[in-house]
């Protein structure tokens, strides 16, 4: 048998001969001999598209998004421009603890608040847990409004989306109605639901604990 012939344009293959079962073997059986082609080998743009396929596959194969984008102390020291006041608590208990569980859709982990208020501008670092791990935000409330809100730590593998301005630029001025919902609508990103939700909870949480410890009568510590 004739080796294949090779098309016009093909890069150059090696050929190989193979000897037909029972070739110069002594079993009395022969046929004609053959040829198999080597593949050719690949051009440089097929590499290159190898190379970039290579680099995107830890995109797609679920690797944790998570992160530490700014420790709590750094985040304070820009709010408060270096001078960071010293922290105050807010207990929840009583009528707060039931208020904040409405809020959240169950306890809070804890039954004392950190904060740092100085006039009218509080700051708070509160956590909610997305779908299996809890993310860390700092909050900013300014005379009962939000000023800023920004994901710290992102423990999730799925969600990230949520630390960027396109998202979080929507709470700037929130505030809340009297049924203790945002008094504006957010929009959610796909794949990122749940930790859409746990930003809207903990930019909730935040305003209520503001006009908490702004009134003149708060319950101190038990």
């Amino acid at each position: 048998m004739a080796p294949p012939q090779q098309e016009p344009g093909e890069k150059q293959a090696r050929l190989f001969y193979q000897a037909p079962l029972g070739h110069n073997t002594g079993t009395g059986r022969s046929s004609a001999p053959c040829f198999f082609q080597e593949p050719a080998p690949a051009d440089g743009h097929m590499l290159k598209r190898l190379a970039l396929l290579l680099l995107l596959l830890p995109l797609s194969t679920g690797i944790p998004a998570r992160g530490t984008y700014q420790e709590p102390d750094a985040f304070l020291a820009d709010v408060f421009a270096g001078e960071v006041p010293e922290p105050s608590v807010v207990w929840l208990t009583g009528e707060r603890k039931k208020t904040v569980q409405q809020l959240l859709g169950h306890r809070y982990p804890s039954l004392r608040v950190r904060y740092w208020r100085r006039d009218r501008r509080s700051a708070w670092i509160l956590e909610e847990v997305g779908k299996e791990q809890p993310i860390t935000v700092g909050v900013v409330v300014n005379d009962g409004r939000l000023e800023k809100i920004r994901v710290l730590t992102f423990r999730e593998s799925r969600g990230e989306e949520i630390r960027h301005p396109f998202f979080t630029d929507q709470f700037q001025d929130a505030g809340l109605d009297d049924k203790g919902h945002l008094d504006r609508t957010i929009d959610g990103i796909s794949g990122a639901t749940l930790s859409v939700r746990a930003m809207k909870k903990l930019a909730r949480l935040a305003l209520y604990l503001d006009a908490e410890t702004s009134k003149a009568d708060v319950a101190p510590p038990p």
